[in-house]
């Protein structure tokens, strides 16, 4: 069975299901005051079994403070009520069919509410909440995730896609900003998948998607921005949790984390550790076809095995100075190492497709990542209507890696050609910025300013072994150091008229940089730089017609800026007939996206979108008439994207919610590579997840994903999905969990596609070791409160920093 037939059956399995077996009953309503007498809009509604605490349906209050559950069947239940800065109300109710028993009338919200003893609520969050601008992604709701890393959460999630070389694309384009607790890492190719992977699932909280950002985040990123949230513990005294998870494909995968906090009225300290330790395979298959100078074929088979062993820490202090003030520090660290082999065998054909020559390449590399960083921030409230805060930032980055070529060739003669390569890479960052918001009767007003001084040198020395002795390659080697500055202004309006609420700011980056490549016998030293300065205005109007339907419309500029090691000219060995290099003469891309949505409550929203892209860069593919493959990247043309998604979420059943998302997206892109291009494909992306409450702690878990053709100018992948499914028993009182699931089920996530250049054509299939078993435990104590504690740091310029 293929990924499509399994999610098509899964689907008409699951709506007849509850086409049959759902029968009607009265809403359950009421109404929401707080302690003056005031509706509460968007309190937090959860109904929960009474005898297990299990989660059976959730609302939110509207503006009169109403909400209503629907389709609840008779029995005892306990009714949980929630708004930020009130003290969560908890009732018994119990239902029968009689109509008129089913509104609890007006209900209070309190500064103060005894705890109702014997009783632990364990309520659980949507897998995926909308709201008005962005999509959350709640990653403890998916049994499946259990075990994941966060680049294998990103994979299966609404409207994201990874390709074979890490690159992530949100509703099939490329260049989204990824965040993690809205701070940048500021790496990109290997670096950000490095970093993706040693976070955890247990560690992280949510993905907050947003296809049109505000002024307040970094114009960079034409896609939008995915921000991955981390836990945050958030209970007085002292408390934590612990997590372990334990996976096996064909090789193992570890992920465990640990959190730590403590909290009085004056002072919150924290501290965090994660360990991931994982072992991996690719297996590669190429077929290429060269036209020039003569007809002749290449086949080669690839296995490359890896290790990563990845140390995660975070911690710090934060102090409440008073009511109004807040100031703390905090750090986080990583160490991480991969070691990697490879051997690829290879044979060369002649037009009749007979072999007349054979290679053999084994390779090793290593590398070792080490990061560190720093925050120190204070917040000031002059009044109920005014704040500001003040953040300043500083992170550094630490490359070692080593490589090692062994390329044996066979034909007429035998001979073998050995070589290494050392490449170590520093990154400093220092980053600060400052936010003012101002209260309005019914609005809000907010200004800031950011500014961001990047460093990097980077380093590639390779040298080849002749006659018993390493001797220099001077042609190979490169010494690139690159200086960045950018500066940015943005003022941002928001205002309530009527049913309308018009969101409105305007974004100033000036962005100043210097480059140098370092000669060496064979070159001399060579200089660039590059001044530029952009508006980048950004609005979004909102129209409620009721309670029930919402209408918006977006519209944004957007850039995104060349990855720093994608400008330096040197070239990048990956194997003997493939190399990457990199291109001094790359400029930004500017988008501007426009949408328009339609809201229907929390169960249906539709999203018609467009982008147009000028300066549009993507990968370019090269070859020449030794064979070899040159990868390098730059500015070919334009891009337009047509796109139409809908997500919805359901409850058919009070045991069983259900969520789906679909996008469809229609790109044409125009450029010139060798001579003019224009490839056009419409391309789709499908998500499908089941939540299955079982009763007694006891739930379970059915989802996939599957994302139809990829296309750019040059290259074409296939179609490629997973399933997976889990379950999962609540333990000790509720506080501790079992999970167990399988990731790629029916091990369908596979990557085949084609790739065309000048004068060759190459037939690609790459398999990974992501059908994995995992169980996992998770413990967790403290009595939770809501923090007053905010994100900070440096903002949105991740993956700006190649790692090869």
């Amino acid at each position: 069975m293929n990924l499509s037939s399994f999610l098509t059956a899964a689907c008409l399995l699951t709506f007849s299901f509850a086409a049959s077996s759902q029968t009607t009953f009265p809403p359950l309503g009421g109404t929401i005051l707080n302690a003056d007498g005031r509706s509460v809009e968007s309190a937090s509604v959860h109904l929960l079994k009474q005898k297990d605490s299990s989660v059976i349906k959730i609302a939110l209050s509207d503006k009169q403070g109403r909400f209503q559950l629907e389709q609840i069947a008779p029995g005892k239940y306990l009714l949980s009520v929630s708004y930020t800065g009130h003290k969560q109300l908890l009732l018994p109710v119990q239902l029968t069919t009689d109509t008129a028993g089913r509104h609890v009338g007006i209900l209070h919200l309190q500064t103060a509410v005894a705890e109702l003893s014997g009783v632990t609520v364990t309520s659980k969050k949507p897998l995926i909440e909308f709201k008005a601008g962005r999509t959350i992604v709640n990653i403890e709701s998916a049994i499946t995730n259990v075990g994941a890393t966060a680049l294998e959460i990103l994979e299966k999630s609404p409207g994201v896609s990874v390709d074979k070389s890490g690159v992530i694309s949100l509703k099939g384009r490329q260049n989204v900003l990824i965040l993690v607790d809205d701070k940048p890492s500021y790496l990109s190719g290997e670096g950000l998948i490095a970093l993706l992977n040693s976070l955890p699932a247990s560690q992280l909280e949510q993905l907050e998607i947003m296809t049109n950002p505000p002024a307040k985040y970094d114009a960079t990123g034409s896609t939008g921005i995915i921000n991955i949230k981390t836990k945050k513990t958030k209970t007085k005294g002292l408390n934590g949790n612990l997590a372990v998870a334990y996976g096996q494909g064909r090789y193992y995968k570890s992920n465990n984390s640990f959190n730590l906090n403590y909290r009085n009225n004056r002072f919150n300290v924290f501290l965090s550790y994660a360990l991931t330790a994982n072992r991996n395979f690719t297996d590669l298959y190429a077929y290429r076809t060269y036209q020039q100078p003569v007809l002749s074929y290449f086949e080669q088979f690839s296995y490359l095995g890896s290790k990563l062993f990845s140390n995660t820490g975070r911690g710090g202090v934060d102090y409440f100075l008073s009511d109004k003030t807040s100031m703390g520090i905090s750090f986080t660290g990583l160490n991480s190492s991969r070691d990697g082999d490879g051997r690829s065998p290879g044979q060369w054909m002649n037009a009749a497709g007979v072999k007349d020559s054979s290679i053999l390449s084994t390779n090793s590399t290593t590398s070792d990542w080490k990061n560190h960083g720093g925050n120190i921030y204070l917040r000031h409230a002059f009044s109920k209507q005014q704040d500001i805060s003040v953040d300043l930032d500083y992170l550094a980055y630490r490359t070692e890696g080593e490589q090692f070529f062994n390329n044996t060739l066979t034909g007429t003669t035998t001979t073998t050609e050995i070589s290494k390569g050392v490449l170590p890479a520093d990154l400093v960052i220092f980053s600060g910025k400052a936010d003012y918001t101002q209260q309005l009767s019914k609005g809000r007003l907010q200004a800031g300013w950011k500014s961001a001084l990047v460093n990097t040198d980077n380093i590639a020395a390779y040298s080849y072994y002749n006659n018993g002795l390493w001797e220099p390659d001077a042609a190979k080697t490169n010494h690139f150091v690159y200086k960045e500055r950018i500066h940015a202004l943005y003022l941002s309006a928001s205002q309530h008229y009527g049913k309308w609420e018009l969101d409105a700011g305007l974004r100033f980056e000036y962005t100043d940089y210097d480059a140098e490549q370092k000669g060496n016998t064979t070159r001399k030293d060579s200089a660039f730089s590059r001044q530029y300065g952009n508006l980048f205005p950004t609005a979004q109007l909102t129209y409620k017609v009721n309670e029930t339907h919402s209408f918006s419309f977006s519209a944004g500029k957007r850039i995104d800026r060349p990855a720093f090691q994608k400008l330096n000219p040197f070239v990048y060995q990956i194997n003997k007939y493939t190399y990457q290099k990199g291109n001094p003469f790359f400029r930004p891309q500017y988008t501007w996206n426009f949408e328009v949505s339609h809201q229907y409550k929390q169960l249906l929203t539709t999203t018609a979108s467009y982008g147009i892209t000028t300066d549009y860069f993507s990968q370019v593919f090269l070859n020449d008439t030794s064979g070899i493959i040159v990868y390098t990247e730059g500015n070919l043309g334009s891009m337009k994207n047509l796109g139409l998604s809908v997500s919805t979420q359901l409850a058919p059943a009070a045991w069983w919610s259900l969520s789906f998302q679909a996008s469809i997206n229609h790109r044409i892109i125009e450029g010139t590579v060798y001579n003019r291009l224009k490839a056009s494909l419409t391309q789709a992306n499908l998500n499908l997840g089941n939540q299955f409450r079982l009763g007694k702690g006891w739930a379970a878990e059915l989802s996939g994903f599957f994302n139809t053709s990829q296309q750019e100018l040059q290259e074409i992948t296939e179609p490629t999905g997973q399933a997976g499914i889990g379950i999962s028993k609540q333990v000790l009182k509720n506080k501790g969990s079992l999970k167990l699931n399988v990731r790629d089920l029916f091990y369908t996530q596979a990557m085949n596609g084609n790739t065309t250049f000048q004068q060759a054509t190459e037939y690609f299939r790459l398999k990974r070791d992501t059908r994995v078993v995992n169980i996992a435990f998770s413990y967790r104590f403290g009595k939770t409160f809501k923090d007053t504690r905010k994100n900070s740091g440096i903002s949105e310029e991740i993956r700006r920093v190649s790692a090869g």
